[in-house]
């Protein structure tokens, strides 16, 4: 984690060789396309998974975002769509991980030590992005249709064409943790 602020843009698709090269700490702007998955679509990816049988969407190379969105609104594609628990899907992460080639994760709070070793072992990144601003996320998606797992409401899969979505790396490829080094380096000045 570095003192100064760096603000990165990039774009999906994602580049494995940008993802390397983020940091713990990192401000990104990311425009592109985003899938959102929560609970119970990550149990549903995990059973097609388990009976060898393809996923609705390729999840090579892409994001995923934990959000469940809210509806529309008169003047949006997409009502609050804030992110969720990232550690409720902290039981499938790893697996989907490694079996999908998934790129990178999107949500709130820390992860458990199995999904940061998967995400050093796949190359991948943990993004964080600001809880309670759903309303301000809604306006960097520019449009947002279903893809697939309709009935589950607000937990089906949506696509969503994103534009300068503010995120924080909290987790880069190499397993730098900004949950840790982030108190850590409060307490190093902090004693100073």
């Amino acid at each position: 984690m570095s003192g100064s602020i760096n603000t990165i843009n990039i774009s999906t698709p994602i580049n494995k060789d940008i993802l390397k090269s983020l940091r713990a700490g990192d401000n990104v702007l990311l425009t592109g396309t985003i899938y959102t998955a929560r609970d119970a679509a990550h149990k549903r990816f995990m059973g097609c998974i388990d009976r060898g049988e393809s996923l609705p969407l390729s999840l090579d190379s892409q994001i995923i975002y934990y959000c469940g969105p809210t509806p529309p609104t008169p003047k949006r594609c997409i009502g609050s769509a804030g992110p969720t628990t990232s550690s409720r899907m902290d039981r499938c992460a790893p697996y989907i991980l490694r079996k999908t080639g998934l790129a990178a994760m999107i949500g709130k709070g820390g992860r458990g030590v199995d999904v940061i070793n998967s995400i050093k072992e796949c190359g991948a990144v943990y993004f964080a992005a600001t809880g309670g601003a759903g309303a301000l996320i809604s306006s960097c998606i520019k449009s947002s249709h279903i893809i697939c797992y309709e009935d589950l409401g607000p937990e089906a899969v949506y696509k969503f064409e994103v534009e300068a979505l503010p995120l924080t790396v909290a987790v880069d490829s190499l397993g730098n943790d900004l949950y840790v080094l982030g108190p850590q380096e409060y307490l190093s000045q902090k004693s100073r």
